[in-house]
C-alpha cells in the first residue's frame, strides 16, 4: 500500500474522512448513553437537562455530516492534473475501518481445531494482516486492485480454514460508513469481504477520475474503469443482500452503479468530440443523440438519488450536480439541432430523402403541423424551429446555474462554473445573431430530442480469476478436508511394522490419503489404525498433500522397518448455528445509530423444533423487536472472551468418541457422569 503519511491531496482526504468518523462515534455514543438515560428518568428535571443535551449533540452531528459530505463532493483532487476544461466526475472515497489482530484467535484455533503448533504460523498470521493494513491505503492504479483483490481472495481461504458456521471465533471487524460515518461491528467476515469489494469499486473511480480525458487513451481507459467500477458494485449488490450499512445498502449501490454507468457514457461522448465537432450536417445529427443520451441517463441518476431510502443519505451535492449535467447536457442537444436549422440549408446536390431521415430520427414526436421536409425546404420555418430550439437550450443553461449557484459546494468548483457559463454565453450569442424584428410571431415549441448513442455502456463484471492467489495457510492441508466446517480427532501416532511386505490395509483418495480395507487381523490395526483413517504423516514427514502412490512410495522405501505414521479420524458435527443478525435500527433513517450484532443467546426447549436459520445480515424479527434507536457497541472490544455462554457438556463431547486431554494427549474414555463432575 502507499504511505499513509504521504502528504498528497488524496490521502489528506482519508485522515480527514477517519477522523471525522472518530467525531461522529463519540458523538452517537453520546446520543445512545442520553438516550438511555431520557427513558430511564422520571425526574422532570433530569429530563430537561437530557433534553438539552441531546440537541446540542444532533446540531453537532449534523455539522459533522455536512462536513462528511464535504468531503465526498471534494472532487478536484481526484481530478487528473493536467488543465482540462471539463465537467469534473465525481469519486467514490474509500471506507475506513479499524486496525483487526488476527493472531490469537486464529493461533488458538490452529491449536484447538486442527491440533497443530500454532507458533509455525506466526508468519503466516502476520502476512495476512500487513496485507489487510496495506489494503487500507491502496495505491490508486492497477497495482493497487489487484492488492485488493488478493486480499478478497485470501479471505476466501480464511473463511473456509478458521471461520465455523456454528460459532465465532473472537474477531471483531469495524468499517465506517461511506456517507455518514456511522461504524458497523461485526464478527462476521462476511462484512469484510462486502467492505472490500466496495472500495475496489470506489478505487476504480478514482482511477476513471484520474484518467486525462483530453486524450484518446485516456477517455478510453475512464469509460473501462467506471464500466468496471459498475461491475464491482453490481456484483456487491447481488451477492450481499443484506448488508447493515447504508452505502452497501441495495438501494444504495443501484444508484450507484447508475452513477458510474452515467460518467462512463459521459465520457464515450467526450470521446468522440475530443477532435473537434465539424459544422456538419449529419455529424451533428450524430452529436446530438449522443449528447441528449448523457443527459437521460443523469437524469435518471437524479431521479433515483431523489427517492427514499436513498435521499436521506445520498450528498445533496451529488444530487443537484446530477441535476445540473443533466440540464446540460440537453442543452448542448438543442443548440446542436438549432445549428443544424439555422447554418444548413438545403443545396440541390444534397440527397433530401437521407437528411429528411436523419432529422425526423431527433424527434420522438414531431409537432403538429411541422412536416419534416417541408421545413428542410422552408428557410422560414427552419430558422423559427431553429429559434425554438435555441430558446430551449437557454432555458437548460439558466436552469444548470441557477442549480450550481443554490448549492454551496458546487459554487466553489471553479472549473464548473466556467463551462456552464461558457456553454450558456454560446447559446445566447447563437440567438441574438438570429434575432429578427417581427420574432413575436414566432410560437412554435422546440419538440423533446430522441436520445440515442452507438456505444452501449455496460457494466463489466470483476474478473477475480485473473488474480492469482496463494492460500497463506497451506500447510494446514487441502482446503477439501482441513476446512473449520469439518471436525477431526486429534492426530494419533500408529507403529506399522510391514509384515512379508503387506501393508494390511489398501489407500483411496486424493490429498490426503484415506485408509480403506483394513485387515482387522494386521498390526496396524491392532496398534489402532481404523477404517477411514487420513494419514496426514510418514515417518515424521508431512504428507497432507501427497497422493496415494506417492504415500505407497514412502512406506515402500522403508522396507521392513517400523514406521511411524500420524492419523485422524473425521468427527461428525451436529452443533446448530447461532441465531443472530445484525439488524437496521427501527428510526434509523433519520437518525444515526450504531449496528452491531445482538449478542443474546437464544434460550430454545430442547423439546421445541429449531426455527429457520437466519441468512447473512438478515433483518429478523426478534432482534428487530429489541433494536432501540441506537444500538451500542460493546464497551471492551478485547474483552469477547468474558461472554459466558451456557453450554451444555454433551455439546462438547460426542458419545462416541468421549475422550479428555492431558497436556494436549488423548486418553482413555470418559464417562459421562464424570464429564458433569
Amino acid at each position: 500500500g502507499c504511505n499513509p503519511l504521504a502528504e498528497t491531496g488524496r490521502s489528506k482526504l482519508q485522515n480527514q474522512r477517519a477522523v471525522l468518523n472518530q467525531q461522529i462515534l463519540r458523538a452517537v455514543r453520546m446520543r445512545a448513553g442520553a438516550e438511555n438515560l431520557l427513558r430511564a428518568t422520571t425526574n422532570n428535571k433530569v429530563r430537561e437537562q437530557v433534553l438539552l443535551e441531546l440537541s446540542f449533540v444532533n446540531s453537532d452531528l449534523q455539522i459533522l455530516k455536512e462536513e462528511l459530505e464535504g468531503l465526498n463532493i471534494s472532487v478536484e483532487v481526484y481530478q487528473n492534473a493536467e488543465e482540462t476544461f471539463s465537467i469534473p466526475l465525481v469519486p467514490l472515497g474509500l471506507k475506513e475501518t479499524k486496525d483487526v489482530d488476527f493472531t490469537l484467535p486464529l493461533k488458538d484455533f490452529i491449536l484447538e481445531h486442527y491440533s497443530q503448533d500454532s507458533s509455525e504460523y506466526e508468519d503466516e498470521i502476520a502476512d495476512l494482516m500487513d496485507l489487510r493494513q496495506a489494503c487500507r491505503t491502496p495505491s490508486r492504479d492497477e497495482a493497487g486492485i489487484e492488492m485488493l483483490i488478493s486480499y478478497f481472495l485470501q479471505l476466501g481461504y480464511v473463511e473456509n480454514r478458521f471461520f465455523p458456521p456454528t460459532r465465532h471465533i473472537g474477531v471483531l471487524f469495524t468499517w465506517y460508513d461511506s456517507f455518514t460515518g456511522v461504524p458497523v461491528c461485526q464478527q462476521n467476515l462476511l462484512l469484510e469481504k462486502a467492505s472490500i469489494l466496495f472500495n475496489i469499486g470506489a478505487l476504480y473511480t478514482q482511477i476513471g477520475t484520474r484518467c486525462n480525458r483530453q486524450t484518446q487513451a485516456g477517455l478510453e481507459n475512464a469509460v473501462d474503469a467506471f464500466q468496471k467500477a459498475a461491475g464491482v458494485l453490481s456484483y456487491l449488490k447481488e451477492t450481499f443482500t443484506h448488508t447493515p450499512s447504508y452505502d452497501m445498502s441495495p438501494a444504495m449501490l443501484n444508484v450507484l452503479v447508475k452513477m458510474m454507468l452515467a460518467q462512463a457514457q459521459e465520457c464515450v461522448f467526450e470521446q468522440i468530440g475530443l477532435s473537434g465537432i465539424r459544422n456538419e450536417f449529419f455529424t451533428l445529427v450524430k452529436m446530438t443523440q449522443e449528447v441528449a443520451k448523457v443527459g437521460e441517463v443523469y437524469m435518471l441518476v437524479n431521479t433515483a438519488m431523489n427517492q427514499e431510502p436513498v435521499k436521506e443519505n445520498i450528498p445533496y451535492s451529488w444530487s443537484k450536480l446530477a441535476q445540473i449535467k443533466s440540464d446540460h447536457y440537453k442543452a448542448l442537444a438543442h443548440y446542436f439541432i438549432a445549428t443544424i436549422l439555422c447554418d444548413h440549408e438545403l443545396q440541390p446536390g444534397d440527397d433530401e430523402d437521407q437528411q429528411e431521415k436523419a432529422l425526423s430520427q431527433l424527434y420522438d414526436n414531431v409537432p403538429e403541423g411541422l412536416v419534416v421536409l417541408a421545413v428542410l425546404k422552408d428557410k422560414v420555418q427552419r430558422k423559427q424551429l431553429g429559434k425554438a430550439h435555441l430558446h430551449k437550450a437557454i432555458v437548460y443553461h439558466e436552469e444548470a446555474l441557477r442549480v450550481c449557484g443554490l448549492c454551496k459546494k458546487l459554487r466553489n468548483i471553479e472549473v464548473l462554473q466556467e463551462v456552464l457559463t461558457a456553454a450558456h454565453k454560446r447559446s445566447l450569442l447563437k440567438y441574438a445573431q438570429q434575432e429578427t424584428e417581427d420574432d413575436f410571431l414566432s410560437l412554435i415549441q422546440a419538440p423533446d430530442i430522441q436520445p440515442k448513442t452507438e456505444h452501449k455502456i455496460e457494466t463489466i463484471a470483476p474478473q477475480f480469476s485473473k488474480v492469482k492467489v496463494k492460500d497463506f495457510f497451506h500447510k494446514l492441508g487441502p482446503l477439501t478436508v482441513f476446512s473449520a466446517k469439518q471436525r477431526w480427532t486429534a492426530p494419533r501416532t500408529i507403529c506399522l511394522h510391514p509384515e512379508a511386505g503387506e501393508l494390511g490395509f489398501s489407500l483411496k483418495g486424493g490429498s490426503p490419503v484415506q485408509v480403506y480395507c483394513l485387515d482387522p487381523a494386521c498390526s496396524a490395526a491392532s496398534a489402532g489404525l481404523k477404517e477411514g483413517d487420513y494419514i496426514v504423516s510418514v515417518g515424521g514427514m508431512d504428507c497432507k498433500w501427497l497422493g496415494v502412490n506417492e504415500v505407497l512410495e514412502k512406506l515402500r522405501s522403508v522396507g521392513k522397518q517400523p514406521v511411524e505414521l500420524e492419523v485422524i479420524s473425521c468427527q461428525d458435527t451436529a452443533a446448530s448455528l447461532h441465531s443472530k443478525s445484525a439488524t437496521y435500527s427501527m428510526g434509523m433513517q433519520k437518525t444515526y445509530s450504531l449496528i452491531c450484532l445482538a449478542m443474546d443467546e437464544d434460550k430454545m426447549d430442547q423439546t421445541k423444533k429449531a426455527p429457520l436459520k437466519l441468512p447473512f445480515l438478515s433483518w429478523g424479527t426478534k432482534n428487530r423487536q429489541k433494536a432501540a434507536s441506537t444500538l451500542c457497541l460493546p464497551s471492551a472490544v478485547a474483552g469477547s472472551s468474558q461472554i459466558k455462554k451456557k453450554l451444555s457438556p454433551f455439546t462438547l463431547f460426542n458419545t462416541e468418541n468421549r475422550c479428555k486431554l492431558v497436556d494436549g494427549c488423548v486418553t482413555q474414555p470418559l464417562d459421562a457422569s464424570r464429564v458433569l463432575q
